[in-house]
Parts: structure tokens; sequence; C-alpha cells
């Protein structure tokens, strides 16, 4: 009777674990990691919506992710081998089944960090992901920033610095003069400055981007062409550039205005690879902000509490009326897409001589990454990847650098007859 017994139980904890873990219907099929220096994502996919829980541990430094309604399988276990070793923020990752019905994920921290983490719906490709991005204390954009400064300061002479710090607010067209493309060198000492160039390689990460017929993603050629021409601007005399991702990860469109605002960018070169159903679609553009956009992008910036204290063109709006504020923001927008037009009329001149253009004028369109209410931007449709004639070419290293160059060249041509301002070392 006894053995009768303990058989039954036996029984019933066997089929109570069977339906605990057919409870746990939702099954993780990828794990994805992106590690970069300004932070490291570590995605889950699954079919089904993600149930979580987080928390993190001190001494030593842990975060600790709890995922319900999942079972331990082959694609989890495989979760550590994915955490490489120079990972700035990640020591190791150790997974099991913490109950029969949740996995737990300690991941061992090498330094003290922010964490964020969120669900995101099926698009594209993906299905449900629960996504964690393991951030620094101290944004990495504003130590870069410190660090340019900080060089800046030990570079520049004495009298450049007084004369970079001296006010000035706008330029005079007679200072604007055509100058040769021969002579288009501006120099450093004209502002007192270096000039920094933003660079944006679209798409990234979880987000690859279009695909060509041969299976290019746009995420890698954009970085590729990004790369090359961040090496170029750097080795001219007044120039710097700071790219806004450096790696394979994801980078939010709003990050990127942020981070090139936060630099204080003097331009915003987006660079990236059209796509179309036609495989016959061909051709480089150029876009600039349209008027519409702008609006909206107003209309967002004034509603963001955080955004009162920035500085637009070297004004502060923290005291400011609210319609006065935003009439300044409407004239600095209005200035920076005459500037945004300008210099896409220079890149459209040099990229139209080693590619067909797709439009020979630069159009205007409600791009997210170029709405910075104070810096000139403009996104570079570099080729259509979709067409098998040009994906080779953008696949193809040569083409690359050309590009590259001819970036540059339309750079240094809009800065020949618009010459960046002073800015105050206080304000960069």
């Amino acid at each position: 009777m006894v053995k009768l017994v303990g058989i039954k139980l036996a029984l019933v904890c066997i089929l109570g674990c069977m339906s605990v873990y057919a409870m746990a219907a939702n099954e993780v099929s990828a794990t994805r990691v992106w590690p970069s220096d300004d932070y490291t994502r570590m995605t889950f996919e699954a079919g089904g919506a993600f149930k979580y829980q987080t928390f993190s541990l001190k001494k030593p430094e842990r975060l600790v992710l709890d995922i319900e309604d999942i079972a331990l399988n082959a694609v989890l276990n495989a979760l550590p081998k994915q955490i490489l070793a120079d990972d700035p923020y990640i020591q190791q990752v150790r997974i099991g089944q913490y109950q029969p019905n949740v996995v737990r994920v300690v991941i061992d921290l090498k330094q003290d960090v922010n964490f964020n983490v969120f669900s995101l719906m099926p698009a594209g490709e993906y299905s449900h992901r629960l996504v964690l991005d393991i951030l620094p204390l101290k944004d990495p954009v504003m130590a870069m920033l410190d660090k340019l400064d900080k060089t800046q300061r030990l570079t520049t002479s004495p009298s450049d610095r007084k004369a970079a710090d001296a006010p000035s607010l706008n330029m005079s067209d007679s200072m604007k003069a055509p100058i040769n493309d021969a002579a288009s060198q501006t120099d450093a000492k004209q502002v007192g400055r270096m000039i920094t160039i933003a660079i944006d390689a679209g798409h990234g990460g979880e987000d690859p981007g279009a695909r060509g017929a041969s299976g290019s993603r746009e995420k890698d050629i954009t970085l590729a062409i990004a790369k090359k021409l961040k090496e170029k601007v750097d080795a001219e005399p007044n120039m710097r550039a700071v790219l806004t991702r450096d790696g394979d990860y994801f980078v939010s469109l709003r990050g990127r205005v942020i981070k090139a605002r936060k630099l204080r960018a003097d331009l915003f070169i987006s660079i990236h690879a059209d796509s179309f159903t036609k495989s016959s679609a061909r051709g480089s553009s150029v876009f600039a902000l349209s008027e519409r956009g702008a609006t909206s992008a107003t209309a967002r910036y004034l509603a963001q509490k955080e955004n009162q204290s920035d500085l637009i063109g070297g004004v502060s709006l923290k005291d400011k009326d609210p319609i006065l504020a935003k009439t300044l923001l409407d004239l600095s927008q209005s200035a920076t897409i005459n500037d945004s037009l300008k210099l896409g009329k220079a890149v459209l001149d040099y990229v139209e001589e080693i590619n067909v253009l797709h439009k020979h004028h630069v159009e205007q369109a409600g791009f997210a990454v170029l709405k910075s209410p104070d810096i000139p931007s403009i996104l570079v449709e570099t080729a259509f990847i979709s067409n098998p004639e040009e994906e080779r070419k953008l696949n193809n290293v040569q083409h690359q650098m050309q590009l590259a160059d001819s970036i540059l060249a339309g750079i240094k041509r809009y800065f020949a007859t618009n010459p960046p301002l002073a800015r105050s070392f206080a304000s960069q």
C-alpha cells in the first residue's frame, strides 16, 4: 500500500512538471549580443510576448533577468558563448532553470552600470523581442566631449582661445565670398577651433536596413563608408569626425541627433543605401529636412521639458517666453534647412562624378535624423542596394573610398563659402 502511494505521488509530480512545462509554450528562438563602447545590447527573441522581471545585485555587481513561462533550451544555453572577452561591461553570463517555468539569466559585470529593459513587438523579420541595454554610469558622449575640449585647450594658443571666446552671433554675406576649390581648405585658426563632423552610419544591430539581391545588408555598407569618411575627415588639419555608431549595434534615431548636439557638431552626415521594389531603380540622392518635418520637430522639441535648458545656436531657451522660444526655434530651423540645402548641393555635385543621380536636386523629407534645429544635416542615399549592379559597387572597397572622397569634397566646398562660426569653449 505504501509502495502504491509512493508511485502515485511520483506520477503526480511528473504530471505536474509536465503541465508546468506545457504552460511554458513560449520558446526562445534566438539570442543576440551587440557590444559597443556606448552600451551592450542583449536581445532574446520568441514567438510570443515576454513576461519578465529584472533587478541588480551589488558586491559583486550583477544584473539578474528572470524570464517567465519559458523552459531552458539549446538557444539559451548557447548565450554565454556570445560574450566577448573585450566587452566593456559584461564579465560573463550564467543561465539556468530557476523554477520549472522560469529561466534566470545572471550577468556578472565588470563595472557598476545603468540598465534598461523593454519588449518590442514583431517587426520585419523579427518576432517578439526582449531587449536588455547595459549602459555606463557616465554618458560616453559627454566623456568624449570633455576629452576633446581638454585636447583643444592644450593645442590652442592663448590668442586663438581669446578669439574663440569672443561672442559671434552671425556672419555677414561679405564674409562668405566664394573660394576656388583648390583653396577650399577652411583654416581652423579662422574660427579658433576644430570643425566637428558627426557621421551617422544608418541602421545597425537589430535594424539591418535594406537587403540586396545577393544578401548585402545596408547596415554593413553604411558603416564601412562612414568609417572611411571618418578617416579622411580626421586626416584634414582642421577637422575631426565622430561616428554615431562605430560597430554593429542599434542606436535610436533620436539618440543619433542627441549625440551630434551634445558634441556641438558643425555638420551631420547620415549615410544610407536606398532600396525599391523594382531592381531597375538606381542612382544616388541627397536629402535635407522638409519644412513640414521642421514644423513637427519644433512642436515636439518645445513639448520636451529636458530641452528647455538647451542651447539653440548658442541661445538658451530656459528663461524664454514660450512664444519667443518657438520663434527662435523656427528661425534657427529655417536657417539650418537653408544651410543643409547648400551642403547637400555641394555633396551631390561631387557624388555625380562617380555615380548617376536618382534626382539632380537636393530632395526634402521629414527624416528623424535630420531634425536637429541648429546643425546643418543631410542624408546621403549612396545608391540602390536593391539594384544588383549598384549593390556590387557598394560592396567594392574602392568605390566606398570614392564615395567618402566625394562627400568630403562637398563638405570642404560648403565650408569654403560658409565658414563655421566661432564658439566659446563654455558652450562647446
